[in-house]
């Protein structure tokens, strides 16, 4: 294989610049201030999600195929730690 077949696309390149999660309304996944877990926020038919930790950090940013294939994945352990 050659070094361009490895790279992954990027299948929201064409989205990504539109879509302002900085008004986004986030849902944490934890109800503790001390311990900042996972966020998620719903904008303009995508899902991102970002380290509550780390809010000016990086979102990743969802279809809701993905999403739904993401949470499914969660409620099967598909994640869980060995």
């Amino acid at each position: 294989m050659s070094a361009d077949e490895h790279e992954i696309a990027d299948d929201k390149a064409h989205i990504r610049h539109r879509l302002d999660f900085s008004g986004a309304e986030w849902i944490t996944s934890t109800d503790d201030p001390t311990e900042p877990g996972v966020e998620v926020a719903f904008v303009d038919g995508y899902i991102g999600m970002r380290n509550g930790a780390q809010q000016e950090g990086p979102v990743l940013v969802f279809t809701p195929e993905e999403w739904e294939a993401f949470v499914a994945g969660a409620k099967d352990g598909e994640f869980d730690e060995p």
